[in-house]
């Protein structure tokens, strides 16, 4: 004998239920001193699809003036895939719970 579904197909999760489901990471684009600012900027728009061209621009200038900035929220799994390939092309990312 199966179990029931615990939910219907279509139904909408709230936020904060999703969140518990599936805890955030943050990215973290950390500062270097050895990437040109335009790589940075063409590296976290390949590697982030979701970023905007301003986006990646304004996180580039924060990573560099603050010494690092969150590049997205997202779940573990994408998080340590977008890291890695940050990191695949020299730069410096963490991941840590948002």
């Amino acid at each position: 004998m199966s179990a029931a579904p615990t939910s219907l197909p279509g139904t909408v999760v709230d936020e904060e239920t999703l969140r518990r489901l599936i805890p955030p990471y943050r990215v973290i684009l950390h500062n270097d001193d050895h990437n040109s600012m335009d790589h940075v900027i063409l590296t976290l728009l390949r590697c982030v699809p979701a970023l905007a061209p301003e986006d990646a621009e304004q996180i580039m200038w924060t990573a560099h003036t603050h010494g690092q900035a969150t590049v997205i929220e997202c779940p573990k799994e994408t998080a340590e895939h977008y890291r890695n390939c940050l990191e695949s092309a020299g730069l410096t990312a963490t991941i840590e719970p948002a």
